[in-house]
C-alpha cells in the first residue's frame, strides 16, 4: 500500500482511489473527498478524518483507527 503517513491531504480529491493497505498514520484528511475510495486494511491511526468522510468511501474493511 501507499505510504502517506503524516501527509497533508487537506481538501485532496481522492475519488475512487485504491488505498488498500495504505499507511495514512497521522495524515490530515480534513475536507478530503473520499467518495468511492477503497481503504481496506488502511492504517488511519491518528489521522484527521471524520466518520462522515468514511461513510462516502466504497470499502473500509478492517481499517485500523485506534
Amino acid at each position: 500500500g501507499a505510504i502517506l503517513d503524516h501527509a497533508d491531504l487537506t481538501s485532496a480529491i481522492l475519488q475512487k482511489a485504491n488505498l488498500t493497505e495504505a499507511n495514512l498514520f497521522g495524515a490530515n484528511l480534513s475536507d478530503a473527498d473520499l467518495s468511492g475510495v477503497i481503504l481496506d486494511h488502511a492504517d488511519l491511526r491518528g489521522a484527521i478524518i471524520t466518520s462522515q468522510q468514511l461513510e462516502t468511501a466504497h470499502s473500509i474493511k478492517n481499517v485500523i483507527r485506534v
